[in-house]
């Protein structure tokens, strides 16, 4: 029986990454593998001296060699650049190197790439120090991510872990206040106390947080939204949240 699509490893050549931002990104982080540059000679020129990295093919072409590496109808703005994946970060290493104020993200199966890419820029734009994610069953970290997320899939530190229940209590011995965002909470996000290190945690789109993860959170909160409104899209609601973790949180 195939693999489930979110289950499946990228090809063994890699994965072709598209859009100014995206390949600007990749080509600027020393962590991750980048093989082969295609790209016309404006978007050349834009890139600059990204495309001076050692090592890397580089090719000069029209739209047509393009849309022949690239689903259709992308936009890719003149270059696509194929890359292996970012090397694996164990969770522990990651947390010992942190300072003693630091704020996490962890997802729990994000299903939509769309999403997780929205929700990795917004942790980029507010210093998340890392992001946790399932190794199965979340969204890929493929081209449609990299787009959405606009550069940020190689500035955020991620790690993938094989169990997310665990990976909560790492970050408890590690000194994380860990919040879960649940829409039924009674608590609001905005009115918790401010901690030094502090972990948000975010469920699936449309199931949210898997029972042991919600019971393995120190505590659940909530976005006070308009009755009006059930729920916010996980993106919105993880941009709202992550500002107030990082931003709106009363300090002592």
């Amino acid at each position: 029986m195939a693999a489930p699509p979110h289950d499946r490893p990228p090809p063994a050549e890699g994965i072709w990454l598209y859009g100014h931002h995206p390949v600007a990104a990749a080509l600027d982080n020393p962590l991750r593998p980048c093989r082969r540059l295609l790209a016309t000679a404006p978007a050349l020129a834009r890139l600059g001296r990204l495309a001076d990295r050692p090592g890397l093919e580089v090719e000069r072409v029209g739209p047509k060699e393009l849309a022949r590496v690239l689903p259709e109808d992308v936009v890719h703005q003149g270059c696509a650049l194929l890359v292996g994946p970012l090397p694996t970060r164990p969770l522990e290493a990651l947390l010992a190197g942190l300072g003693a104020e630091a704020l996490v993200l962890v997802l729990d199966r994000i299903q939509d790439p769309r999403n997780l890419g929205a929700i990795l820029r917004s942790a980029a734009a507010l210093d998340v120090a890392a992001v946790i994610l399932p190794e199965r069953r979340s969204a890929p970290l493929g081209a449609a991510c990299a787009k959405a997320a606009s550069g940020a899939l190689d500035m955020v530190p991620i790690v993938e872990v094989a169990n997310l229940v665990q990976a909560i209590e790492t970050l408890k011995r590690a000194g994380f206040w860990v919040v879960g965002l649940d829409a039924h909470a009674e608590t609001p996000l905005e009115s918790l106390p401010f901690r030094s290190r502090r972990a948000l945690v975010l469920g699936s789109e449309e199931k949210g947080m898997r029972r042991l993860v919600a019971e393995h959170c120190d505590l659940s909160a909530k976005l006070a939204i308009s009755p009006r409104i059930d729920s916010l899209n996980v993106a919105v609601a993880a941009g709202i949240a992550l500002y107030l973790l990082a931003r709106g949180l009363p300090r002592p």
